[in-house]
């Protein structure tokens, strides 16, 4: 088995070229190591999900390219299987239940090392126990150096996440095709799932079905609220195919909207409009939500605008780079987000459109392309 044969990795060299950048992306930084427990960033490094666990597998990447694995002598079997051809760049140490693993990472570390990088979801057992075993090595994040490698997607993983956008448009238009009045909230999010899976998604991870004055909650919990007329839904959908994430966010009407949710409405597709029409590299990311923000504002709903405007997409539904003010590093081409501003007014109703977006060499791309319009549904 190669890591290629598995339908959500690439080809053996791509996770070379990962290991390589990261390596010297830890150099810039001065970090003399990468130290990556089982996560995405792991993934992303390697091409597989290893299993997390109480014992200690780590993957070693030394600023100067060398990397090693850390795994209990158990789940040496199942490294190699899954690393596939990749094994063999890579020094695997397997370490038996009576050894102490922190050491072994310590003795891979070149005396000179000063600062080691540990990824952001680390078990705080595993760094408390590394900060003892490896003192006075510094332990400082490994995010910022794993972040700016993730964040520029490579063409390949921008057709998957095209691809992954066509499955969820696909999924958005059939369950706006069907009727909602006098089903719960919790049935239409059961067969937006469904629908995900039917168009291509692997997983379904989400499906916010939030109905009447649960529409302004932005990350409600569909429930048992029986859906009726007069009712604004706001849906939020996506999962994952091949690997790479899906996004999306449509709002439709149960019945005739009244002219106060129509103007509302009306407001957000335009700040939409505008936040998606700023992208192009180099801009800061802060101004593409100020965008949205700006024209939100304007027609005094700026209160009612509770959340950034986007968030990065990839092997993660949520990481770099955020769309929020604060935020003045430039897009570059390569990044992924979404772009999803929302008027909410607690106890009547809400209304938000997320799309996700690409940044091209000379503007941006929008891979969701299932209407925007508000829909009048039964």
């Amino acid at each position: 088995m190669t890591a290629a044969a598995h339908p959500t990795r690439f080809a053996v060299d791509v996770y070379r070229g990962r290991l390589q950048r990261a390596a010297a992306e830890a150099a810039s930084r001065d970090v003399g190591a990468l130290l990556i427990t089982p996560s995405t960033d792991y993934a992303y490094l390697l091409g597989y999900a290893a299993p997390g666990f109480e014992r200690l597998t780590c993957l070693v990447l030394s600023a100067d390219g060398r990397a090693s694995l850390v795994v209990p002598r158990l789940e040496e079997p199942l490294a190699r299987h899954e690393l596939g051809e990749l094994a063999g760049d890579l020094a695997i140490i397997p370490w038996d239940e009576t050894e102490d693993p922190f050491w072994v990472v310590r003795d891979l570390l070149d005396a000179g090392v000063m600062r080691a990088a540990v990824q952001d979801q680390m078990w705080a057992r595993f760094v408390l126990r590394l900060r003892a075993a490896l003192d006075p090595i510094e332990l400082v994040e490994a995010g910022p150096s794993l972040a700016a490698l993730r964040r520029i997607k490579s063409a390949e993983e921008i057709d998957r996440l095209r691809a992954a956008a066509r499955a969820a448009d696909e999924a958005m238009d059939r369950i706006r095709g069907t009727r909602f009045s006098g089903r719960t909230e919790r049935e239409v999010s059961l067969e937006i799932r469904d629908l995900l899976l039917a168009a291509g998604h692997e997983s379904a991870d989400f499906a916010i079905v939030a109905s009447g004055p649960n529409s302004a909650s932005p990350h409600h919990d569909p429930g048992d609220r029986v859906i009726e007329a007069g009712d604004a839904l706001v849906l939020d959908i996506g999962g994952f195919r091949a690997g790479y994430g899906s996004d999306t966010t449509r709002t439709v009407f149960v019945g005739d909207p009244p002219s106060e949710f129509s103007e509302l409405y009306a407001v957000l597709h335009e700040a939409q409009a505008a936040a998606c029409t700023a992208i192009r590299p180099g801009v800061a990311a802060q101004e593409i939500d100020r965008a949205a923000r700006g024209v939100i504002a304007a027609a005094g709903f700026g209160a009612s605008f509770i959340h950034r405007t986007g968030h990065g997409i990839g092997m993660e539904t949520h990481e770099e780079p955020y769309i929020v003010e604060g935020n003045a590093d430039p897009l570059l081409p390569g990044d992924a987000f979404s772009i999803e501003p929302g008027i909410y007014l607690a106890g009547r109703w809400g209304a938000r459109i997320e799309d996700i977006a690409i940044c091209t060499d000379d503007g941006g791309e929008i891979l969701n392309q299932s209407s925007r319009e508000l829909l009048v549904v039964e």
